[in-house]
């Protein structure tokens, strides 16, 4: 393939500053009208944004707030769910997913994943459901941009009357196997506008969407101390407002998101097509007799859609490290996720959780390594981390 001829590169994780180029015109803009406003806590332009958004997820409401953080917590709250009631989600997440069942004084009960997708585990799920005494809801994390099976787990909190609330922070776009949106396919969904998301803000911020009329009303007040209307409290809440500068911003990138998404997918087909010249394999499996050891993400049949908020590969645990290392002495950032999953971590040690209790997610902990993946990468860039890899095996 000639990959020794591409010479070294800086090749960044993430280029922000790429992205903001290509937008600069609409940004400064959007930016300027909200000064020129002076209108800085709610109103028009937020209530305008939830509007967008709620079209764009084909939702019928959606509620801003903070950050993905707090839209988890106000969706727990909304649902009632606090101390002595159970909730499930994967162990192979971020820790605010976790966190956020904690933050309400519910009980944590984690789930495996699949080896495929990184998301939860069906065969696990129904495990984690036995485990409880009468589960109040399911968390399902889409991770890395990709869909968890949500008809499935529907079913599944169906037999329980327990809530399904989607952790769709690294998923705005995508789309499961029957077509619907991350974010219409649960009783809430809620996603994290954090700058290295698909859809990110220029600081913090989060929403939640839902069809669902009385939910909606709940979160809306639970977002401003409980206030509903005129002077009563009638609940306990945040103050969890999403800041007008970034809803501005936002309404911007939200028009070019799917194109952005789309590049994703490209960039990401590139890599799959380069390395499996070079001897890798897409799914899910060893790797035993690759010529290169790295096993590439599943194929996603249209019209399920995978996003690629992260381009994530599996190599030998003994060679991630030394890879990165490797990669990172040529210019090329590369990521680990979630090295220490959420039933090994400290702050879950009450749990009674131990090493071999989740074996898929301690696995993903051990092989996984994100690549750089974001719209503006170019095919010299793309072709300067696959030479990196390369060069690091046949060495």
């Amino acid at each position: 393939m000639g990959f020794q001829q591409v010479s070294e590169m800086s090749v960044p994780l993430l280029d922000l500053k790429a992205q903001y180029e290509r937008i600069r015109e609409d940004i400064d803009a959007a930016i300027r009208r909200v000064l020129e406003s002076q209108h800085f806590v709610m109103g028009p332009e937020i209530e305008q944004f939830e509007a967008e958004i709620a079209e764009y997820c084909e939702t019928r409401h959606a509620i801003s707030c903070g950050s993905g953080s707090d839209a988890l917590v106000l969706a727990l709250m909304a649902h009632d769910i606090g101390p002595g009631d159970e909730v499930i989600c994967p162990t192979y997440t971020f820790i605010a997913t976790a966190g956020a069942i904690e933050r309400v004084g519910a009980t944590l009960v984690l789930a495996d994943i699949d080896p495929g997708t990184y998301n939860v585990s069906l065969a696990s799920l129904e495990e984690a459901v036995g485990r409880c005494s009468q589960p109040r809801a399911i968390l399902p994390v889409h991770l890395f941009g990709q869909m968890a099976p949500m008809d499935e787990v529907a079913s599944v909190a169906r037999e329980f009357d327990a809530a399904v609330i989607e952790d769709a922070a690294q998923a705005i776009g995508s789309r499961e196997p029957a077509g619907k949106r991350a974010g219409s396919h649960a009783d809430i969904g809620c996603f994290s506008f954090y700058p290295s998301k698909n859809l990110g803000a220029y600081g913090d911020g989060g929403i939640l969407t839902t069809d669902d009329e009385s939910l909606t009303h709940r979160a809306r007040g639970l977002r401003t101390n409980g206030w509903v209307t005129g002077p009563h409290h009638r609940h306990a809440g945040l103050n969890s407002r999403l800041d007008v500068l970034q809803a501005a911003i936002l309404r911007v990138k939200l028009q070019y998101v799917d194109h952005w998404s789309h590049e994703r997918r490209a960039n990401a087909y590139r890599y799959d097509d380069l390395l499996v010249a070079a001897g890798a394999e897409i799914g899910p499996g060893d790797f035993k007799d690759l010529e290169i050891p790295i096993r590439l993400p599943a194929r996603v049949p249209a019209p399920a859609q995978h996003v690629f908020n992260q381009y994530v590969v599996r190599v030998p645990a003994e060679h991630r490290d030394p890879l990165r290392a490797h990669l990172k002495s040529r210019g090329i950032d590369s990521a680990v996720y979630y090295s220490v999953p959420l039933h090994l971590q400290p702050r879950f040690g009450a749990l009674g959780h131990e090493r071999g209790d989740f074996p898929e997610a301690e696995r993903a902990a051990r092989e996984t390594l994100a690549l750089p993946i974001y719209s503006e990468l170019t095919q010299d860039q793309i072709e300067a981390v696959v030479d990196g890899i390369c060069g690091y095996f046949r060495r």
